[in-house]
């Protein structure tokens, strides 16, 4: 018996900022020839302080991309930010890719190279001087930034850790 009803939409909850970072060809030599095959490295973001990434591979571009944006989707984390900087310095560091970031004052805008650039924006960080040190490769340089970006604390947290007041920590 068939029951003809309307399809419910799918909520998936805030609407998400999708960065294709780098995308890559690569070949495998087999006995008929050369087999193509794509990588995708994407960045997700709501914007307000959560991404994630993820590496998408497939034998087409859009599918490379479509599941680079699941994986990414599967993996988001929450980043502590201070308005529209982050808290205080820090470097991330993943394999050979080391990223300084430095917190800026309201108007310097997103002062960062395309890897880093694209987990800026998908977090919503709008003030920010970034530099990548050592390895410019995508891969390590999102990784570190992530790394980075993660091991960022607020004072709220500096407090609780030390068991004292917001203001001791700050004063």
């Amino acid at each position: 018996m068939a029951y003809n009803r309307a399809p419910e939409k799918e909520n998936n909850g805030p609407e998400m900022i999708e960065r294709v970072v780098y995308l890559n060809r690569v070949s495998k030599t087999v006995k008929g020839g050369r087999v193509m095959k794509f990588s995708a490295l994407v960045v997700v973001g709501d914007g307000n302080g959560t991404v994630g990434y993820g590496l998408g591979k497939a034998a087409e571009v859009s599918e490379a991309i479509l599941k680079g944006i699941a994986n990414a989707k599967k993996n988001l984390h929450k980043v502590t930010l201070s308005g529209t900087t982050i808290p205080h310095e820090v470097t991330g560091i993943y394999g050979a890719g080391t990223v300084l970031m430095k917190p800026a004052s309201v108007g310097t805008g997103v002062i960062a190279g395309g890897a880093v650039r694209a987990v800026m924006e998908a977090v919503g960080i709008t003030n920010i001087r970034t530099k990548c040190l050592r390895s410019n490769n995508p891969q390590n340089v999102v990784k570190a930034t992530m790394q980075g970006l993660l091991s960022l604390r607020g004072p709220e947290q500096v407090a609780r850790i030390r068991g004292k007041s917001v203001e001791e920590i700050i004063g």
